[in-house]
C-alpha cells in the first residue's frame, strides 16, 4: 500500500497529496466514454422528449469538470484554463471525448474523466425514456501531458 499516493505510509489513513513542492506545469488530459444504445435511439438523439441530448451533455461535462474537487474528496481544486467536450453520434452509440487543461502543480486527468463520465450520464438521462437498454462503457484516460511553463 505504500505506493499509493493518497495513503499515509505510517497510519494507512487517506490523505490529500502535498503538491506544494512541485513546479507549476502546463497540463492536459484527454478522456473518453461511450454510451451504447439502440440504433433508433442514436438516430433520434437530437429530438428526444427532453431536448437535444448532445448540447445538454456537452454543457454538463464542462460544468462537472469545474466541480471535480467537490465531487472527489482528495482532488485538488484546479484553475482550469479550458475544458472541451465533444460528442459524436454513431450507429447505436455516442462517443464522448473530453479534454481539460490547466497550469498547475498537479494533473487534470480527474477533471477530464469527470467531464466524460458526466456527459455520458447526461446522454443516458436524456434518452432513458425511449431506450431502457443503454450501457455506459469504456470510460478511459486516453492521454495526459505535462510541459514546463
Amino acid at each position: 500500500m505504500t505506493d499509493l499516493s493518497h495513503v499515509d505510509e505510517s497510519s494507512g489513513d487517506v490523505k490529500m497529496v502535498d503538491v506544494g513542492h512541485k513546479p507549476v506545469s502546463r497540463r492536459k488530459a484527454i478522456a473518453k466514454a461511450t454510451v451504447l444504445m439502440a440504433a433508433e435511439t442514436s438516430r433520434r438523439i437530437h429530438e428526444l422528449p427532453k431536448g437535444d441530448a448532445l448540447t445538454t451533455a456537452q454543457l454538463a461535462g464542462i460544468m462537472a469538470a469545474k466541480q471535480t474537487s467537490t465531487l472527489i474528496p482528495l482532488c485538488h481544486p484546479l484553475p482550469l484554463s479550458v475544458v472541451d467536450v465533444e460528442l459524436t453520434v454513431g450507429d447505436g452509440r455516442v462517443d464522448i471525448v473530453a479534454s481539460a487543461q490547466t497550469t498547475a502543480q498537479t494533473g487534470v486527468e480527474m477533471e477530464a474523466l469527470t467531464a466524460a463520465s458526466v456527459a455520458a450520464l447526461t446522454v443516458y438521462d436524456m434518452a432513458k425514456a425511449i431506450d431502457k437498454g443503454m450501457v455506459i462503457t469504456d470510460v478511459t484516460l486516453v492521454e495526459k501531458t505535462k510541459d514546463p511553463v
